[in-house]
């Protein structure tokens, strides 16, 4: 019998690679009926396969002695799961190879049983040497080679390095407090709690929302104050929206998303928002003279790596779109607004050359949250995952 968060973390890999799912939306269906244990495990499991996939493929081939492009997908899944298992957790061996064997076996590839065995055997035998073998780099650690070079370019190589180790580990787990009290630790983010685990009933009733620390100070950089007009461009789900004080238009352009949106809102209490189903770069013509506003913008999301296993191997970077939501939210700010650029990634390309780009003024940051100020430019700030343990953000606060 297939242990349960082994027969669901299999389901979300290969959902992951087969069909181009979210790993997180994956995992939600995958785990149904398992017990809080078993859930753990199972997003342990099936996180750190996803995340590990390069160095995986790479361990399959050498080991087994079979390009990874040539497997069947049910196959590979299973390959890879169990590889991860021998070579990143301490689940006994003997386990390990029987699930991934009966895995393939389910899957109706009954031809396919002796080599997987046969692959997981060799693999059981080799994999602790040959990842102490790999030189340090995009391979040992499972990033694409792009990531790498914009890293080592914006930090340099240690520090690269640290940024790849720290995005394979699972971040703290953090809520914003949004009414009433909860059991967690105060962070140096005000309203932001560290938590053990998220209290699902909390979260239903709209009392926490779970955020990282890094989302939620770019929320607090907008500073909006009750009786002004704000604009959130970019607003779904609606985690820095409801954030905000004053008159709040939050515009979303895909109609999914904005549903989700106005259910969030709803749950968070947030009457104070308004939602406007629209293209950001082209916003309708009445929206406008708008004393703030906050452009959280699409993006490669390198600095959520570590909460979106998957987000690796599909990111890609947005420096265009991003200049045109700037430029947009600009234009419809009053004389003297101010405009709030944020971004979920640890990329220079969208990060200040955006910014540098919009001819916009920036408002000096660092000296108001020093902790968080970008080190190579300090009227910034910057976020990241092995210097603060929370997500990756670059923010910026600009006056149009």
């Amino acid at each position: 019998m297939i242990a349960p968060a082994r027969r669901a973390a299999y389901e979300v890999v290969r959902r992951v690679f087969e069909h181009d799912a979210y790993a997180d939306r994956a995992l939600r269906s995958a785990v149904q009926g398992l017990d809080d244990r078993d859930r753990a495990l199972a997003q342990r499991l099936a996180y750190g396969t996803v995340q590990r996939a390069r160095t995986l493929d790479h361990a399959i081939e050498t080991l087994g002695k079979r390009p990874v492009r040539k497997l069947d997908a049910p196959v590979l899944a299973s390959l890879r799961l169990g590889a991860y298992q021998l070579g990143y957790s301490d689940q006994a061996p003997h386990a390990v190879v029987d699930d991934a064997v009966e895995l393939v076996r389910r899957a109706r590839l009954e031809r396919a049983v002796p080599f997987a065995n046969a692959v997981m055997r060799r693999v059981g035998e080799g994999i602790e040497a040959l990842l102490a073998s790999l030189p340090e780099g995009p391979l040992k650690h499972s990033y694409p080679d792009w990531v790498w070079d914009v890293w080592r370019r914006d930090f340099g190589e240690d520090e690269a390095l640290e940024l790849m180790r720290a995005q394979n580990e699972p971040q703290e787990t953090v809520v914003r407090l949004v009414r009433g009290e909860l059991d967690g630790e105060r962070t140096d983010v005000p309203g932001a709690f560290r938590v053990d685990r998220v209290d699902e009933r909390a979260l239903a009733e709209g009392r926490i929302w779970p955020q990282s620390r890094g989302s939620q100070l770019a929320g607090l950089v907008v500073g909006s104050r009750p009786g002004e007009r704000v604009l959130d461009s970019c607003a779904a789900p609606g985690g820095k929206t409801t954030m905000l004080a004053g008159e709040v238009t939050a515009v979303e352009l895909n109609a999914a998303r904005a549903r989700e949106l106005r259910e969030n809102i709803e749950r968070l209490g947030s009457t104070n928002v308004s939602v406007v189903e629209a293209d950001a770069t082209a916003l309708p013509p009445e929206l406008d003279g708008f004393d703030r506003a906050l452009v959280d913008a699409p993006c490669s999301g390198l600095g959520v790596l570590a909460r979106r296993p998957d987000l690796r191997w599909r990111a890609e970077p947005l420096p265009e779109l991003q200049l045109a939501l700037v430029r947009s939210a600009a234009e419809r700010l009053r004389p003297g607004g101010v405009l709030v650029y944020s971004v979920c990634t640890l990329n220079a390309d969208e990060n200040e050359a955006v910014v540098d780009a919009s001819g916009l003024e920036p408002e000096p940051l660092g000296a108001e949250w020093p902790q968080f100020a970008h080190p190579k430019r300090p009227e910034f700030l910057l976020t990241t995952p092995h210097r603060d343990r929370t997500s990756g953000f670059f923010i910026a606060r600009l006056r149009a």
